[in-house]
């Protein structure tokens, strides 16, 4: 009778998979061997496997240069980085590795950017991309990058008022792309979407306030959907809406030459999970270039906007199961020894699902489980693996500690957590490690920030300030290791 978990997991998805392989009962995660991690680490544990990063960049460009072969394609392709998925340096550090632009969403990004153009990260050739509603500030910093000398910095408008925002704080003559207000889906509570210009308002702004600004050149019209990029009706309406408006812009506007589909890759969130990526770039191209030709105009350079595409497949979090509570006769509350609402705020927020799985164990029977976080909350809770509508994990045996891990964790979950800052329940943030290879492809290990501490939280709610001089809840000095390996 296979009641393994290792028969479990084989018998329902198609396992092992590249990122995720088995030595003996433990698992790998892209051949990291987790529960060396652990040993060194300990749990709550947060992780960033670096070279995923560069790997999606990759990924993504071959695919659409393969399209623009296959099709004769005349535009370029532009792959920019969505900073608002993780602003942190290890991030930006290994994503510019790879001949990349960048997209912002707010003021202190342009910060990010003049810090990273002074240490050569980045150069005027790299395009900055400013969407968002732009406020003093924000327009303030994207005036002082152009006026310094970064031409390829696009501010894209989301209202009618920026380009006059901008043209009061730019010296010199500038380029702007237009953000469409694209229509929401039939389930959202509203029609369109608050950020941009809708569909036909666009040829007239163009018209009315940029066509005859000398000061102003539109380069780009920028098109993105709420539910990303999809194979299904929605998706090819609203991009045929979309080049419908292109066209009738482009008759108008010569200097217009560059279409930004935004982002929306899905990463996989389950081992289920089935995208056919090039499937879906081939379209979308075709889509673009038969447009074009029957309308008679050029096809346009085409950018992209990947956040959770280039960085969601490098994190994932670390928690040992600390208890079981037996609430009644069906439901048994695996315990963690973290929150889900402070360390994975998507699960309780949007009801997101990740790819969870033990770390040990795997040759254990196996049981159903709810997942139960730290805090006093109701929502701090994790209760389905998405394909099969339930948890199942090795039996909780006291004697026998049981670790679990939470996959393609890391865009977003840091920034709206809130790294370093107050926490529910005051529970900490846990360590946070950074996973690369060396030259010789060995792994090695870095610990990026410490669990927060009392004191951490007592600074900042002001019962004692600490010394304002050393670093909150950082490493001074990185620890650097070998790769894991188990005792």
């Amino acid at each position: 009778m296979n009641t393994k978990y290792r028969d479990l997991i084989e018998q329902t998805y198609e396992f092992p998979q590249p990122e995720f392989q088995l030595d003996d009962s433990e698992l790998k995660f892209h051949d990291i061997p987790l529960m060396a991690l652990v040993e060194k680490y300990g749990s709550p544990l947060k992780f960033t496997y670096l070279p995923k990063i560069s790997e999606n960049i990759n990924r993504a460009k071959t695919w659409f240069a393969n399209s623009i072969e296959k099709i004769n394609y005349k535009g370029t392709y532009n792959y920019c980085y969505c900073t608002k998925s993780s602003h942190f340096q290890h991030v930006l550090n290994e994503a510019l590795k790879n001949d990349i632009h960048i997209e912002t969403s707010s003021a202190f990004d342009i910060n990010i950017i003049e810090s990273l153009k002074k240490q050569g990260k980045l150069t005027d050739k790299t395009f900055v991309l400013c969407n968002g509603f732009k406020r003093a500030q924000y327009v303030e910093n994207i005036g002082r990058l152009i006026n310094d000398g970064h031409q390829n910095c696009i501010p894209i408008l989301d209202n009618y008022e920026e380009i006059d925002l901008l043209s009061d704080v730019i010296n010199s003559n500038y380029q702007v792309g237009i953000r469409i207000a694209s229509e929401e889906e039939p389930k959202f509570e509203f029609y369109t979407s608050r950020l941009g210009i809708g569909y036909r308002n666009i040829v007239p702004f163009y018209e009315d306030h940029i066509k005859n600004n000398e000061k102003v050149e539109l380069k780009m019209l920028h098109f993105f959907i709420n539910t990303g990029i999809r194979d299904n009706a929605y998706y090819w309406n609203e991009l045929l809406k979309c080049l419908k408006v292109y066209i009738r812009l482009k008759k108008v506007c010569p200097t217009l030459d560059s279409l930004n589909i935004g982002g929306g890759f899905p990463i996989k969130t389950s081992l289920a999970f089935e995208f056919d990526y090039q499937y879906m770039i081939d379209e979308i191209l075709n889509q673009i270039q038969i447009a074009c030709e029957e309308a008679g105009v050029p096809v346009p350079h085409i950018f992209t906007e990947f956040g959770s595409f280039t960085v969601g497949e490098s994190g994932g979090s670390i928690y040992q199961v600390l208890y079981q509570k037996q609430q009644n006769d069906r439901e048994k509350w695996n315990m963690i020894d973290s929150s889900f609402i402070t360390t994975l705020p998507d699960t309780w927020a949007i009801n997101r699902r990740f790819i969870m799985l033990p770390l040990n164990r795997w040759n254990d029977e196996y049981e159903r489980v709810l997942l139960g976080g730290l805090t006093c909350d109701s929502d701090d809770y994790y209760n389905s693996e998405q394909n099969i509508n339930a948890i199942y994990l090795p039996k909780y045996k006291r004697e026998k500690p049981l670790f679990i891990g939470f996959f393609n964790t890391g865009a977003y979950q840091e920034s709206i957590g809130g790294f370093g800052g107050l926490q529910h329940c005051l529970i900490p943030q846990p360590k946070h490690v950074l996973i690369d290879r060396n030259e010789n492809g060995e792994l090695t290990t870095e610990l990026f920030s410490l669990q927060q501490k009392a004191e951490d939280f007592l600074d900042i709610l002001g019962y004692e300030p600490k010394d304002k001089n050393k670093s909150q809840n950082s490493v001074s000095q990185p620890q650097k290791a070998e790769t894991p390996s188990k005792n």
